[in-house]
């Protein structure tokens, strides 16, 4: 009994120093988007908050990158509607495209097929930065032979400052690192 209490007191340890190890390594957001300077073939935003989306259209906008694709858009949103919201200017009425993936790993599946059809060979990743670890877990499996490029932003409604203090923050990291682990185990599995 006690070699089973001590085994179940070690993994619960394990656990929790992980997810604040997952916790204290997620990136930091990055600063405002370049002014025309080229950074990936391809600029990939997933849904989930309005800073996301802007920032992807800012760096379309910007000339970050050659085409855009929003994943985990709602069936029933057109691109018109998506450019009111973003404020697309000329470059998103061209070179942005509309993916209706409904979770992360389709995402990555649905950007990988997009990126295959345009020959690109990087891709500037755009989602919020607890959300960044799962992601580029996931694209890394997708795309194993392409240049990935991490663009974290923050999300008002997150407030991973003193994240500890905030219950619903806590609930949010821990579900994703739950996530994560899920993800670290299926894309070995999937991918050797």
């Amino acid at each position: 009994m006690r070699v089973f209490l001590t085994v179940i007191f070690l993994a619960l340890l394990g656990y929790g120093l992980g997810f604040v190890l997952f916790v204290s390594n997620l990136p930091t957001p990055l600063a405002a988007p370049p002014q025309n300077v080229l950074m990936a073939d391809g600029i990939v935003a997933l849904t989930g908050g309005d800073e996301r989306l802007d920032t992807a259209v800012a760096l379309l906008e910007h000339g970050a990158g050659k085409r855009l694709l929003i994943s985990g858009v709602s069936q029933k949103t057109s691109k018109e509607t998506v450019g009111k919201m973003s404020d697309g200017g000329a470059r998103f009425n061209c070179c942005a495209d509309i993916g209706y993936a409904e979770d992360t790993h389709g995402t990555a599946e649905e950007a990988a097929a997009w990126t295959r059809e345009h020959h690109f060979n990087s891709l500037l990743i755009v989602t919020g930065r607890y959300h960044m670890p799962r992601t580029m877990r996931e694209f890394s499996a997708a795309l194993p032979d392409k240049s990935l490029i991490a663009y974290p932003v923050d999300q008002s409604r997150i407030d991973l400052g003193g994240w500890w203090r905030h219950p619903r923050t806590v609930q949010l990291l821990h579900r994703e690192y739950v996530k994560y682990l899920a993800s670290l185990v299926t894309t070995r599995l999937s991918h050797g």
